[in-house]
């Protein structure tokens, strides 16, 4: 995302001295992507952000392909979990994966976090289905709500403090970065004016969380598909300031404008972020087409070079029987899809749909889990069956 901000205290100059009060140096440090090619901020720390207490037995943090499954239309009935995991990486399961992308929930029993995470092999959107909370990160405060994409740039070390209620997440993590639609973008980024959306959707962090103590802050790390246990002699909050382009970010669904038009448009329309290999959309609450003949329902469409997932958010999904809020369904490239039997004719003179889903679609086909294989519909692939 490619507009400027800055919070707290920073010098006039970059690289340039820039004193604490005792008259010792902040410590300067450039967050950077594409090595020095990329978007980039920079971050000033009270503390040596190198100052390493002790290095703990990294943990497993994979998820194993179910090689076997094969070829299959398929539904994941994930709408009646109650949880999936004790904290917020415990209950990190994903469902879906491929060599660009990873997919899946996270429902927490224990909302806390007495920890922080980096994720150093990939950037995050972290869809906020159910709860209210803060995304605390160097980069300060950012206030998080249902309906909420939150984008989290990799290496960013984070926590969410929850409020009371039930926590229900989408995790999507990238291998390259997450991005704003291209053609969406003028030649220097600005989003253009007929984006579904532009900058004044959305949010930053606002307020930055000085912590100047001492002490064990453990920052749990992913880096090759392990946690790597770090402790710091220092929180890594001790950030007095920062700048540039490179932070964290939210954007509501519920802020995205549908695209219309008088024919049922194609799902390039819903698209709200691109990366390499996938791009991201969002269904929201829209009037139907206006041609006197229109069909509101989808097409049948044959996936020749993609794989399609809807997760299933709120309202009335009208194209799909048997659906319910919170399930995935996954239409495998080299097969058809399309309406259930009886929802074509059903739509002809509706004239507006209050269903919201979030939708990856992806250029690789993309593989079950054995975490996901516990939440397959077996009858699924027959729906379609008069």
């Amino acid at each position: 995302m490619a507009f400027y901000h800055k919070l707290g205290n920073i010098p006039p100059k970059r690289h340039t001295q820039f004193k604490q009060a005792d008259g010792s140096l902040y410590k300067e440090e450039l967050v950077s992507s594409k090595g020095f090619s990329g978007i980039y901020s920079i971050l000033y720390h009270i503390h040596n952000p190198n100052q390493v207490k002790s290095i703990g037995k990294p943990k497993a943090f994979d998820w194993e392909i179910a090689k076997e499954y094969g070829l299959k239309q398929t539904h994941l009935n994930t709408s009646d979990i109650s949880t999936t995991g004790k904290d917020y990486l415990h209950a990190r399961k994903i469902l879906l994966k491929n060599s660009d992308v990873m997919m899946g929930i996270c429902i927490p029993e224990d909302r806390k976090m007495d920890y922080f995470f980096k994720n150093a092999d990939g950037d995050e959107v972290i869809f906020i289905h159910e709860g209210n909370g803060t995304l605390l990160s160097q980069f300060g405060r950012l206030q998080v709500k249902p309906g909420d994409y939150v984008v989290i740039p990799r290496t960013t070390i984070y926590k969410f403090e929850w409020k009371k209620g039930k926590v229900k997440l989408l995790v999507i993590e990238s291998a390259s970065p997450i991005e704003t639609v291209r053609r969406y973008r003028n030649e220097v980024g600005q989003l253009l004016e007929h984006s579904p959306y532009c900058e004044r959707d959305i949010r930053v962090p606002d307020k930055l969380q000085i912590e100047k103590e001492k002490g064990d802050y453990l920052v749990q790390i992913k880096k090759q598909e392990q946690l790597h246990q770090y402790t710091y002699e220092h929180s890594p909050l001790d950030i007095v300031g920062w700048d540039g382009y490179l932070f964290p970010y939210a954007l509501s669904i519920h802020d995205f404008e549908p695209i219309t038009g008088r024919i049922h448009q194609p799902p390039p329309v819903h698209q709200t972020f691109q990366s390499t290999g996938f791009v991201i959309c969002s269904f929201v609450p829209r009037l139907f087409d206006y041609h006197p003949l229109s069909i509101p329902a989808p097409y049948n469409h044959s996936n020749i070079d993609s794989d399609e997932v809807l997760y299933y958010v709120d309202g009335e999904f009208m194209s799909r029987k048997g659906i319910n809020r919170g399930s995935f369904t996954l239409h495998m490239g080299g097969l058809p899809h399309g309406p259930h039997p009886g929802t074509v004719e059903k739509s002809i003179g509706k004239k507006k749909t209050e269903e919201t889903a979030v939708m990856l679609d992806t250029f690789k086909s993309l593989y079950l889990t054995q975490d996901a294989l516990r939440f397959v519909d077996k009858n699924y692939p027959m729906s379609w069956s008069e």
